[in-house]
């Protein structure tokens, strides 16, 4: 079973701090995978750079005017704005990216110092103009980090799972993409500069359950363009130890990957049939397993 509160769509987050690993491609195959098994998706861009929101062709939504993600986000009174900026895709629904992400980060971090206000006698309401959104009132259980937890819940849609695309760095918006979700996919690649991304990946989520309370369940790794070198050979025994107790899933260099991702469409939406696609499946079936989804009706 999912470890996220309450009932629901299940929840996970492609999360690795680590740019270049192709982390958005395989969070929009994870999608496309789901979706081509009869489940419903909810693919949320939680990336500034909104990489996903232009892969699947909204680069218009990125580009729009207030309400966006960033009010969702950081405003507590407008958590349901979200029904309205949630765009159809043959695959998925999105919620998209926008340029006023660029400002999320900041503003998470003031409320996380609102939260942690009260630790050292000082006010919280005395950090109100360093923000443009949050207020002390974004600040539940003495963190900050339920924003897209509570945006998510206010979500109306009947949604089998919710694919959350994290931000390619640490810091308070990744951690409340993995706060929200609970459950987490690792991209890497299969080259040993991946090794460091990996440990302070492992590192973030235990300081997050040590902060919250919560517990985060690694779901498995996907090592990404793969090649037959001595150096991938080497990444994979590596990745398979760190990981003894989960799967490692290997996703070999593929351009059609990237062509379908310039076609704003899943492998399975591609016009060619990829052999990669029966990995992502074999992904998609084994979330299937470990986060217990509804039941699809036939």
């Amino acid at each position: 079973m999912s470890s996220q509160p309450g009932s629901g769509p299940a929840r996970l987050c492609v999360t690795n701090a680590k740019g270049g690993t192709g982390k958005t491609t395989v969070a929009v195959n994870v999608a496309g995978a789901l979706n081509e098994r009869g489940h419903d998706v909810l693919f949320v861009d939680l990336d500034p750079q909104g990489n996903a929101t232009e892969g699947l062709g909204l680069v218009e939504a990125y580009d729009a005017g207030p309400p966006t993600l960033f009010d969702a986000l950081t405003d507590p009174d407008r958590r349901s704005v979200v029904d309205d900026l949630i765009v159809s895709h043959p695959e998925m629904d999105v919620v998209p990216s926008n340029i006023d992400m660029l400002q999320a980060e900041h503003e998470l971090t003031i409320a996380e110092l609102m939260a942690r206000a009260p630790e050292v006698g000082a006010d919280p309401d005395a950090l109100a103009d360093l923000a443009m959104n949050v207020t002390s009132d974004a600040v539940t259980d003495g963190h900050a980090l339920g924003a897209l937890d509570e945006v998510l819940a206010a979500v109306e849609g009947d949604y089998d799972y919710v694919v959350v695309d994290s931000p390619p760095f640490y810091g308070k918006l990744t951690d409340t993409g993995i706060y929200a979700a609970r459950n987490v996919l690792v991209p890497a690649l299969t080259e040993a500069t991946s090794e460091r991304a990996v440990e302070l990946l492992i590192d973030q989520m235990a300081a997050l359950e040590g902060q919250t309370g919560i517990s985060v369940q690694t779901l498995g790794v996907v090592a990404n363009r793969v090649e037959k070198t001595n150096e991938d050979r080497t990444m994979l025994q590596w990745l398979e130890e760190v990981f003894a107790d989960f799967p490692v899933w290997q996703v070999r260099k593929r351009v059609a990957l990237q062509r379908a991702f310039t076609d704003g469409v899943s492998l399975f939406e591609y016009e060619d049939s990829v052999d990669m696609e029966a990995v992502f499946l074999e992904i998609a079936d084994e979330i299937d397993e470990r986060l217990d989804a509804a039941e699809v009706p036939a």
